[in-house]
């Protein structure tokens, strides 16, 4: 068979050489060819024809279109799900090596018949002319914090010039989240963009019948930095492209990263977010000539930064307890009946009174949820024992698993005197530590001592809490190697 470079050869030396002969002969071609060649004009792949026929006969051609009323029905379907599909549908009739053919088949039909596929237009993007960020959730990726399921999402910051990024942990689409991340990345980045693109999130748009209203707390942090906000329209994720193949390339390198460590366990929240940090300074590491560009022409931040928190004014109930955003939170019971105000925060939850924080607590996640401290309501329980069988935060009087079991114990031992026992050793926990009295409960419990649980007993611990032992004391017996010496010798001796 000729091939292209043998044509070519051909043509080279048939202007160097005396005549075709000579030239054919040098071209390893058959004269009456070289001729041929050289009269055309053209190449050998240049006179291949297509093929209109098939060599063999096509196996699906009978239920051809049965198959193509499923994939017109349901585009998404796969050729492999209906192949799985003809094999039940006609026993026998189709082997495994066949699904080729119908793979085949099916993409030629979606790429000559089928529905047109959504295009993506790609964008111009000018320095320091627009940042975008979204929340991505982290929880596929099962990251740990001491062993126990760290459920959260990450607040995700892109300059779409430069792709810099950075991120916050958060646990809600809250506008707290939004705000208190948007801030911790300009503050990191030193600058402020001309525009702040987010998705349609609740937190930032108001009214979603009218998408021109934004939420008077989001504008209000976009005017006080400067940047005009905008937005994506409902349901379309691709119009915020930027941030969304961010948060996939981000969560694949988190992945990748952590497989490297060989661990998804972090000792606490600290060390967790230390190596998010960590891993978005290796991927900026390679944008830095871009970044110079935005960074040339943001603009300045202000002098200082806006307050991130959410303020409400509640009244304190008779329970002691405050309800912000759907969730219940106890105070000190001296601020029964008064109007305090409630600060949100991205984690936490700050109470003022008089232009005094006081009372600093973790942020609740989710709806109807409740922390009661023991601490805020222990001296009238103790008055009122009979209220605590049946409270309905009952489960939050129980700081430790121990104190649910010496609760249980007494309920066994002096079933009358359970609940007024067990809020007396409470009290004693809020007076005296937690901590010391947890240990004594252990103490009590494991049973080493035979005496019964109360709140004397505990009392008399703590008066000697240095007799206790530690639950990390191990006590190692000494190894006797007299045993080990005797076989060495036996084995000398068999030798």
């Amino acid at each position: 068979m000729v091939t292209d470079e043998q044509v070519r050869r051909l043509r080279k030396l048939s202007n160097t050489e005396k005549n075709q002969e000579i030239a054919a002969s040098k071209a390893g071609m058959d004269p009456t060819t070289a001729r041929r060649y050289l009269g055309l004009g053209r190449l050998p792949s240049e006179l291949k024809k297509e093929r209109p026929w098939r060599t063999r006969e096509d196996p699906f051609c009978e239920v051809w279109d049965a198959v193509r009323q499923q994939i017109q029905e349901s585009p998404g379907l796969e050729a492999k799900t209906l192949f799985e599909w003809l094999q039940r549908e006609y026993p026998g009739r189709f082997s495994d090596g066949q699904i080729r053919t119908l793979q085949r088949r099916i993409k030629l039909w979606r790429v000559t018949e089928g529905p047109a596929q959504e295009v993506y237009f790609g964008q111009k993007h000018l320095p320091g002319r627009l940042c975008a960020s979204d929340f991505t959730h982290m929880t596929e990726l099962e990251i740990t914090l001491a062993g126990q399921t760290f459920e959260h999402l990450v607040y995700h910051f892109v300059l779409t010039y430069s792709n810099w990024e950075t991120g916050t942990i958060c646990y809600s689409e809250s506008l707290e989240s939004l705000s208190e991340g948007w801030q911790n990345a300009v503050w990191e980045l030193g600058a402020v963009a001309v525009e702040h693109r987010t998705d349609s999130l609740s937190s930032a748009v108001n009214n979603m019948s009218n998408l021109e209203e934004f939420n008077r707390r989001y504008e209000g942090v976009m005017r006080y930095y400067g940047v005009k906000p905008r937005h994506t329209n409902p349901a379309s994720p691709n119009e915020n492209g930027d941030c969304e193949q961010s948060h996939h390339r981000f969560k694949r390198a988190v992945e990748q990263a952590l497989l490297l460590r060989g661990s998804r366990d972090f000792g606490n929240m600290a060390e967790y977010a230390q190596f998010l940090k960590e891993l978005f300074v290796q991927r900026n590491a390679g944008r830095r000539t871009r970044l110079a560009e935005e960074m040339a022409v943001m603009r300045e931040l202000p002098a200082r930064r806006m307050e991130s928190a959410k303020r409400e004014r509640v009244k304190v109930d008779s329970g002691s307890l405050i309800h912000v955003e759907r969730n219940s939170y106890s105070v000190n019971s001296r601020l029964i009946g008064a109007r305090v105000e409630a600060r949100l925060y991205l984690d936490h939850v700050e109470v003022w009174y008089g232009q005094r924080k006081v009372e600093d607590l973790p942020r609740l996640r989710g709806r109807s949820k409740h922390r009661v401290d023991y601490r805020h309501i222990i001296e009238w329980l103790v008055r009122k024992p009979g209220a605590f069988e049946n409270y309905r935060y009952q489960g939050d009087l129980f700081p430790t698993s121990r104190f649910r079991m010496a609760y249980d114990a007494l309920k066994e031992t002096t079933p009358n005197r359970s609940s007024k026992e067990y809020l007396k050793i409470l009290k004693l926990a809020a007076e005296q530590g937690e901590v010391q009295v947890d240990e004594a409960l252990r103490e009590l419990l494991e049973g080493r001592l035979e005496i019964a649980i109360t709140v004397e007993a505990i009392g008399e611990l703590l008066a000697k809490l240095d007799t206790i032992t530690p639950v990390t004391m191990v006590e190692v017996a000494p190894v006797d190697l007299a045993s080990f010496d005797q076989l060495c010798l036996d084995m000398q001796v068999r030798q």
